[in-house]
């Protein structure tokens, strides 16, 4: 009992850790590629944003109706300092597979540098499947679904979503109210806008010839690693809050 309180408070502090990193301002450089990305999406044809906005709509509605990937059963009965292990061996995997599929379509050029934005995102959405039922959590379940793409835009966005998605992981139960309008209302453009803002430089020097290997392998291993870190830490935050309601 007294290791596992020592192992709360030392979560507990990386939580808070945590939390300083999301508020934190981003830097003048990130704030500069999004104001330069915002120019080109300007200048893009109304008509790729509505084919790229059906596309990831189409993905992420996959994710929410349940029939794209697989769901393992959820593990409920293991200790947080067990699932915190167990994350970070998964995390470590999905790296590796992360990074092996960027070099493999960096080396491909421009076209296979394209498949990789759709091949990355399921990867990132299968990775979230499986964290879920390492904290105990059934993603067969709506709300958890919805809980998991509250979690990828927390990863993948801009300041002023990254801290909504953050208010609405920590408040998670009351965020739940909104949940069986989302698929009617949620903005998809939006979602699309940011995840690809996020994304689209480091991408677009992955199809460099020559150099897109290296960079896709790197790219991808740093996205994995990000979304891992997040990801993890806002299911510690659920687990402990869940914990706590039960002593």
């Amino acid at each position: 009992m007294y290791k596992d309180m020592n192992y709360q408070q030392e979560v507990e502090e990386e939580l808070e850790a945590w939390e300083r990193t999301i508020k934190r301002k981003s830097s003048m450089v990130s704030r500069s590629a999004k104001r330069i990305q915002s120019r080109i999406n300007d200048l893009i044809p109304e008509r790729v944003h509505s084919i790229v906005t059906t596309s990831i709509k189409t993905m992420v509605q996959g994710v929410l109706l349940g029939n794209t990937y697989t769901v393992h059963p959820p593990k409920s009965h293991q200790s947080l300092r067990v699932s915190d292990q167990q994350a970070r061996e998964l995390i470590r995997k999905y790296k590796r597979i992360a990074a092996t599929e960027g070099a493999g379509t960096g080396a491909g050029g421009i076209l296979l540098g394209l498949a990789d934005f759709p091949l990355l995102l399921s990867i990132k959405m299968k990775f979230l499947f499986d964290l879920a039922s390492i904290y105990g959590f059934d993603a067969k379940k709506l709300d958890e679904r919805i809980f998991i793409l509250t979690v990828f835009q927390l990863a993948f966005s801009s300041d002023h979503i990254r801290k909504e998605s953050y208010d609405k992981v920590i408040n998670w139960e009351e965020s739940l109210k909104e949940a069986p309008n989302m698929l009617e209302t949620h903005d998809w453009r939006s979602f699309q806008l940011e995840y690809r803002d996020y994304i689209d430089l480091p991408k677009l020097l992955q199809m460099i010839p020559g150099v897109g290997a290296i960079v896709g392998a790197y790219v991808n291993y740093h996205f994995l690693d990000w979304l891992g870190q997040n990801a993890m830490n806002a299911y510690r935050i659920r687990r402990m809050k869940e914990e706590n309601e039960q002593i």
